[in-house]
């Protein structure tokens, strides 16, 4: 039995990763910035299924931008339960317009939740894990972590910035027996279009009608009809953290799968295409014998 520490658990992906890990008879630590509403969505579904999950379920309020909170939601973590072995940092919040179009506010208040919150969470759960010498940090990325597209630039940035710091932590935590895996969905059916976590910018220029404008329509157009399933998501994410072997990044739905192979393949090409101007720009003295007095 594990005991999983889990952000943004009220709803979507989160909701779904504390249900799949309660199924398996894990304990879990589940926040969100109002946490009765995981009473609401959770605890009564699990009742009667998973017997004994009442007692190895604790929701905790929490809001990821609040860095006292996060120190406070440990704590009591660990007064409850002894010990945290998974951190899931599932909370965050899109943002859908051309990279111009947003405004600063928008852009901070994305940044300030999926970034410096999830830094928020992980400063306060990683001397837990040091500690214990054990533990798995799950991030949850996306396919706009890996890829851009037009319309998701900002949310793509932070998510690009959430890999780069998951990346070196890996690096950096491995020695200790603490591993890292960041996880890349696509479109799943979940409520992160519906505007209670997608902010939309009202502003609008014509000139990305074709681009970013076209993103807008489409991303309507498949709320709750995309193609992933975030039963089985969560299914493959608590799996991976039951596996010895898990990966640093781990691709979840057959679009995502698509772009990333998409994008390999063009930063090859690339790669190939200019690799001789990219070599050219060493300075003469690499690889010389050269006598520095």
């Amino acid at each position: 039995m594990s005991v999983w520490f889990v952000t943004g658990a009220s709803r979507g992906f989160g909701s779904e990763i504390v249900r799949a890990a309660l199924s398996r008879g894990h304990q879990v630590v589940a926040t969100a910035r109002d946490s009765s509403r995981i009473h609401d969505r959770i605890y009564d579904r699990i009742h009667d299924r998973f017997p004994g999950a009442d007692d190895r379920l604790l929701p905790v309020d929490l809001d990821i931008v609040d860095e006292a909170q996060s120190h406070a939601a440990v704590a009591r973590a660990v007064q409850t339960f002894g010990r945290i072995d998974v951190l899931v940092n599932n909370a965050g919040r899109g943002l859908l317009s051309a990279v111009e179009e947003a405004s600063d506010a928008a852009a901070r208040a994305v940044f300030d939740t999926n970034v410096f919150g999830t830094l928020n969470v992980q400063r306060a759960v990683l001397p837990v894990l040091r500690r214990q010498k054990s533990g798995h940090v799950i991030n949850i990325s996306s396919v706009g972590g890996f890829a851009g597209s037009p319309g998701w630039g900002i949310y793509s940035a932070t998510k690009f910035a959430m890999e780069g710091f998951s990346e070196a932590m890996s690096a950096e935590l491995e020695p200790l027996g603490i591993k890292v895996t960041i996880v890349e969905p696509g479109y799943f059916r979940t409520d992160f279009l519906d505007a209670s976590s997608l902010h939309t910018e009202t502003a609008q220029i014509s000139d990305y009608s074709a681009s970013s404008g076209a993103m807008r329509h489409n991303a309507v157009m498949v709320n709750h009809v995309q193609r992933g399933d975030p039963v089985k998501a969560a299914a493959a994410i608590v799996d991976i953290a039951e596996s010895p072997r898990a990966p640093l990044r781990l691709q979840l739905g057959a679009d995502c799968v698509e772009r990333v192979e998409e994008k390999l393949a063009t930063v090859r090409r690339e790669l190939d295409t200019w690799r001789a101007v990219s070599v050219s720009t060493d300075h003469p003295d690499v690889g010389a014998d050269v006598t520095r007095g």
